[in-house]
C-alpha cells in the first residue's frame, strides 16, 4: 500500500484547511486509515482515524468538534477538514494505512506516507 499526502500550508489561526490522502494496493476489504501529526520538538501523535469497521471514525481529544475526516472509494481517497485551526496545531501531518481495524495508535498501521506540513499563525 502506498499513501500520498497533500494539502498542506500555511494559514491564520481561525482559518481551515483540507488534507487529502490518496491509498493505493488494498487488496483486502477491510482497510483503515489514520491521521497522525509531528509538532516540532514533539513525538507524533494521533489525530483521526477511518476505517469500514464499527466505531469509526475517531478522534484525538485535542482536535473533536474541529476536524472531519471522511474517506471515499473504499478508502482510496481520505480526507480531513480541518476548521478553527490555532497554532498548536501546527505539524507535518502523516496518513497512515491497515488493512485491518485501525485506532489512534501508531503500532496498529502499517504503511505510512511522506507527511505534508501545516502550519498555523498567530
Amino acid at each position: 500500500v502506498q499513501l500520498v499526502e497533500s494539502g498542506g500550508g500555511q494559514v491564520q489561526a481561525g482559518g481551515s484547511l483540507t488534507l487529502l490522502c490518496r491509498a493505493t494496493g488494498f487488496i483486502s476489504y477491510n482497510w483503515a486509515i489514520g491521521w497522525f501529526r509531528q509538532a516540532p520538538g514533539k513525538e507524533r501523535e494521533a489525530v483521526a482515524s477511518i476505517s469500514n469497521m464499527p466505531g469509526q471514525p475517531e478522534y484525538a481529544a485535542a482536535v473533536r468538534g474541529r476536524f472531519t475526516v471522511s474517506s471515499a472509494d473504499m478508502g482510496v481517497t481520505t480526507y480531513l477538514n480541518m476548521t478553527d485551526l490555532r497554532p498548536e496545531d501546527t505539524g507535518v501531518y502523516y496518513c497512515a494505512a491497515v488493512e485491518a481495524p485501525g485506532g489512534l495508535y501508531e503500532y496498529l498501521f502499517d504503511y505510512w506516507g511522506q507527511g505534508t506540513r501545516v502550519t498555523v499563525s498567530s
